[in-house]
């Protein structure tokens, strides 16, 4: 098999900001973040923030309505031990940079996920020696950060370590009890037949530990693929595999199941453009897969040369717009990206709710942060720059409270089941009300709105 995903020139130590950063260490998480659905985390989009010229991830949220990053990567310390770094070299107990960023995110309406492993480098699963080890040095990372989220990248070399990727699997799992509503992500390898050997053999372990994550993800480039169709063929060929493995039904096959692509020119020369990545996209929101993502918005840029036959790590080889690959992560976790530049018109914000006076709310207006419009009887106040999110059912908006003149009644009827809640986590087939009707989970969900997420997590029962 080809090496897998993040070949070295997107794992390489990270040099190009220097030694971690001195002075005064933080006391605190960063600041946290607003509430976003899973959808979110499952479509976050990969980002380095030490190496390869790191972009600007508030301007890329700006441009693409992309909400959350997986920052990579997590990793043992270069001379060994069971502590976390950022590749390797920036103690994470120590940092300062990263969280400075994550806040930034965070004060931007977004979050981030951290992601752990990747191609290369020294894993905390081969030198910490037990799961709980393990576990107990990325929960430094999840509390460091307050994570809501964690991807477990099992690439070389303990790939192919069988006592390592069980510590991993059982770190995860470890985890996932201690942090409720922690959603976390497994990424590995694929290839034609959907995994290899090696992947098999993970999911046999996560089988015998009882460790369900979220989704498990594969990563159909570096072996021999060509274009979306051949990527499409491997998801399909790895949902047979979830199936065989777990005793999976189709639904729940394709509703753990992810997928993580590489944008442009790959580590071994497959070029996957922008028809490609729609082509999985489709894909992905017809099945209801758990997750889509690429590597890395990093490369979300025209190279000077956009057709040069190398792979570069600052860009993509291959002829594009800025961030045009993060938006298709977006349209994945229900957002429409901006078609142009967002407008920088200072928007109303004396309008006192409960008047109407705000304007209508219109799917094809784009509005930026603090806005006010009225939609379905009340004041609505967008948090962020938001196009085509219909108040009520987007978390973009705010209710400002209930006012007279609106055209749209809102939702009616009367539901026993308790009302959902943004903050709940809530089980495969736990009942809620919402927007006058009844709705009933297929899976583990948190933050995910009824009727409005990519995945379908949400059954409609019908009005109450």
């Amino acid at each position: 098999m080809q090496p897998p995903a993040r070949a070295p020139l997107a794992i390489a130590a990270t040099l190009a900001l220097g030694a971690a950063a001195a002075g005064v260490l933080l006391t605190a998480p960063p600041a946290g973040a607003a509430t976003l659905g899973s959808n979110w985390y499952a479509s976050a989009p990969y980002l380095m923030p030490f190496d390869n010229s790191p972009p600007d991830a508030v301007a890329v949220m700006n441009a693409t309505g992309q909400k959350a990053f997986q920052l990579a990567f997590i990793l043992a310390p270069n001379g060994g031990g069971c502590s976390p770094t950022w590749d390797g070299t920036r103690p994470v107990g120590s940092d300062t940079e990263a969280a400075a960023l994550i806040s930034r995110i965070r004060a931007a309406g977004g979050d981030v996920s951290v992601s752990i492993g990747g191609y290369g480098g020294t894993k905390l699963g081969q030198t910490c020696g037990t799961p709980a080890a393990t576990a107990a040095a990325y929960q430094q990372v999840v509390t460091k950060y307050a994570l809501k989220a964690i991807d477990f990248d099992l690439e070389e070399p303990e790939y192919e370590n069988a006592t390592a990727v069980h510590n991993e699997l059982g770190a995860a799992q470890i985890l996932q009890r201690n942090n409720p509503g922690l959603y976390v992500s497994v990424t590995t390898a694929g290839t034609a037949a959907g995994t290899g050997w090696f992947g098999q053999q993970m999911l046999n372990d996560a089988k015998s530990l009882g460790f369900t994550p979220n989704n498990y993800s594969i990563m159909p480039f570096d072996g021999g693929f060509s274009g979306g169709s051949s990527q499409v063929a491997a998801l399909e060929a790895f949902h047979g595999l979830l199936m065989n493995t777990f005793g999976w039904d189709s639904a729940t096959a394709y509703g753990r199941e992810g997928v993580s692509m590489m944008n442009g020119r790959s580590d071994v020369g497959e070029y996957f453009r922008q028809a490609d990545f729609q082509t999985v996209l489709d894909y992905a929101t017809g099945h209801h897969l758990a997750r889509y993502t690429y590597w890395s918005v990093n490369r979300d840029r025209q190279c000077p040369d956009p057709n040069q036959s190398t792979t570069s790590g600052t860009c993509s080889s291959v002829p594009q717009s800025a961030w045009e690959f993060t938006k298709y992560t977006a349209r994945f976790a229900g957002a429409t990206p901006p078609t142009g530049t967002p407008p920088t018109t200072t928007p109303p914000t004396s309008t006192p709710p409960g008047t109407c006076s705000a304007p209508a709310w219109s799917a094809g207006t784009a509005y930026t942060g603090g806005q006010l419009v009225s939609y379905a009887g009340h004041t609505w106040k967008a948090q962020w720059w938001t196009q085509g999110e219909t108040p009520g059912s987007a978390q973009v908006w705010v209710d400002q409270g209930g006012c007279s003149g609106s055209t749209t009644p809102p939702p009616s009827g009367s539901c026993t089941a308790p009302a959902w809640s943004a903050g709940t986590a809530y089980s495969g087939g736990a009942v809620v009300s919402y927007q006058g009707h009844r709705w009933t989970a297929r899976w583990w969900t948190q933050g995910d709105v009824p009727g409005n997420n990519a995945q379908d997590v949400w059954v409609d029962n019908g009005s109450c």
